[in-house]
């Protein structure tokens, strides 16, 4: 038989059960808070982390020391800034997560009224995961995009190439795609030194690289771009161009060819007679070429100084004439035929020398073989595909064969130098590094007599308006006929003016093109030496204390004819 519980015994058990069933029912209110609390701490983890993110996307332009360039700034040869990146933003858009195109282009309009609406419109129904709506945004349109609140749309940052200098060297320095690819100039042949590799590897944006300094000086650079900008403008030109050269080491200098373009607006440079003249060019040099043929006529050892040629008639041959501009009509020495820029003296010497010679010749000192230099844009000289006499006769005058300026420069540095073709580079190099890929083409002696006859002919002949007080300048003029309609005009030309200083011991030539120029007020023609020889003149004044080349008086010439 049990024993029996008391009513207060019951009641204590009854409010045990009850207080167990509280703790029981309080400790799962907490493990649900605390689950909820963890789950809303997870997903307020994700949302800030994804702001970060989002942040990283939409943020204005990063400081210098969060995003590396991915490519090397160009230096002028003194360390002044050519091309560098800076950092900007691009549009894009996902497409999948807009609902409304119509309404995302109306919004983007206000920003960027220039957007083409049906391209647009076709990204943003396309359902991909990304779309690039615009590139390289400004600060200001970036700001005011984020201001309009548009969803599906977001900024990543990017590289812009940037050239402080704008069109001052853009042939030479080139210029990049939307992709910051070079495509042109210095730009292309940096990316062909390994760059592109790399960029392809994605290894140029984690690294600082070293800029490359380039063989320009942008302060002679500016005189030549300036005073050929001048010429165009005084003799009413299509183009002109102009390189200096430094004799010792084939460095340019500087050089030019306008019309140019901005390369910070690169589609410019598609634009009609934007080409590199100088390289990327090639025109019958004129009487320019007569430095070459009396080079190649001394250093035959067939013609010397004190040889003469019979110019009292033309020459008449396969149904041409050759004549002489101004003709003095009589037997004329070899510097007087330099002097007179005499085509019947000149034709007398080659066809003294001959076909075979005359084009080993010019092919040794540089003038028909493709010139070797980093810049991409060169082009191969054209010849005749055989040599006949008359194409002998012409070519010793500048017509028949055509070259490019800056290769013309090259074979005139070599012919002047003591005769060492050193190829042109836009790189730094020295004297002793030039030494190692130089090749003798023409013997010293003759060297010398070219210097002799160049000075000479600024003294005394069609380059006198080159004449630089205290710099000895030698030069010789050109003036080119050009085909019009199959035929030579007289009333169309191509002039240069092709000249070294100081001319005892040439260390810089200079090179100067002018295409289809106009007679200048006051005169009555436009030869070479009444346009391309001032050129060339303002050019030496203005930079030859910048190149290092102090001025001298009384001194240069009688050391000129000791060393002839």
């Amino acid at each position: 038989m049990g024993v029996p519980r008391s009513a207060s015994g019951a009641a204590i058990v009854v409010d045990g059960a009850r207080k167990s069933s509280g703790h029981q029912t309080r400790n799962r209110i907490i493990l649900v808070m605390i689950g909820v609390c963890v789950v809303y701490a997870v997903i307020a983890g994700r949302l800030v982390q994804y702001g970060f993110r989002d942040l990283a996307t939409v943020a204005s332009i990063a400081r210098g020391s969060e995003l590396l360039a991915s490519r090397p700034d160009l230096l002028d040869r003194n360390g002044k800034v050519l091309a560098t990146d800076i950092r900007t933003v691009s549009l894009y858009a996902q497409p999948h997560k807009i609902t409304d195109p119509d309404e995302v282009i109306e919004a983007l309009a206000t920003v960027l009224p220039e957007l083409d609406a049906r391209t647009v419109y076709r990204k943003l129904r396309s359902q991909s995961q990304f779309q690039w709506l615009r590139r390289q945004l400004t600060p200001k349109q970036q700001s005011e995009i984020l201001a309009l609140g548009i969803p599906g749309v977001g900024f990543r940052p990017e590289k812009r190439r940037f050239y402080p200098g704008g069109p001052t060297a853009s042939h030479i320095v080139g210029h990049v795609n939307i992709d910051n690819k070079g495509i042109a100039g210095m730009e292309k042949y940096v990316d062909g030194q390994g760059l592109a590799d790399l960029a392809a590897a994605g290894l140029t944006i984690e690294q600082q690289l070293e800029p490359v300094r380039l063989s320009v000086d942008l302060r002679v650079q500016h005189i030549v771009r300036d005073e050929l900008a001048a010429a165009m403008q005084r003799y009413q030109a299509i183009a002109a161009g102009a390189v200096v050269l430094n004799a010792k080491t084939g460095e340019v200098l500087a050089m030019s060819s306008l019309p140019d373009y901005d390369p910070n607006l690169p589609a410019q440079a598609l634009e009609k007679d934007r080409l590199n003249r100088m390289s990327a060019g090639t025109y019958e040099m004129g009487s320019t070429f007569k430095a070459f043929t009396t080079a190649m006529a001394l250093d035959s050892g067939l013609v010397t100084m004190e040889d003469s040629f019979d110019a009292r008639r033309p020459i008449r041959i396969a149904g041409h004439t050759i004549s002489d501009f101004h003709g003095k009509h009589r037997v004329l020495t070899v510097p007087e035929i330099f002097i007179y820029s005499s085509n019947i003296g000149t034709a007398r010497m080659a066809d003294v020398v001959g076909i075979e010679r005359q084009r080993d010749f010019l092919t040794r000192i540089g003038l028909l073989t493709r010139m070797q230099t980093e810049l991409p844009e060169v082009t191969k000289p054209s010849q005749p595909k055989v040599w006949k006499k008359i194409n002998s006769i012409t070519i010793s005058f500048g017509h028949g064969v055509a070259t490019t300026p800056l290769q013309t420069a090259m074979s005139a540095a070599a012919m002047l130098n003591g005769g060492l073709l050193i190829p042109p580079t836009f790189l730094p190099r020295s004297e002793a590094e030039a030494q190692t890929v130089a090749r003798q083409v023409i013997r010293p002696e003759t060297s010398a007599a070219m210097r002799y006859l160049m000075r000479l002919n600024v003294e005394k002949g069609s380059g006198r308006r080159a004449e630089v007080p205290g710099f000895r300048v030698g030069g010789k003029t050109g003036t080119a006929e050009k085909v019009v309609n199959g035929r030579y005009s007289s009333d169309v030309r191509f002039n240069a003016f092709l000249s070294a200083f100081p001319i005892e011991n040439p260390q810089f030539v200079v090179l100067v093109i002018i295409d289809e120029p106009k007679p200048a007020e006051g005169q009555k023609s436009a030869t070479a030496g009444l346009n391309a020889a001032p050129t060339v003149k303002a050019i030496i004044r203005r930079s030859a204390a910048l190149l290092g080349v102090r001025p001298s008086f009384g001194e240069g010439d009688a050391a000129l004819l000791v060393s002839y």
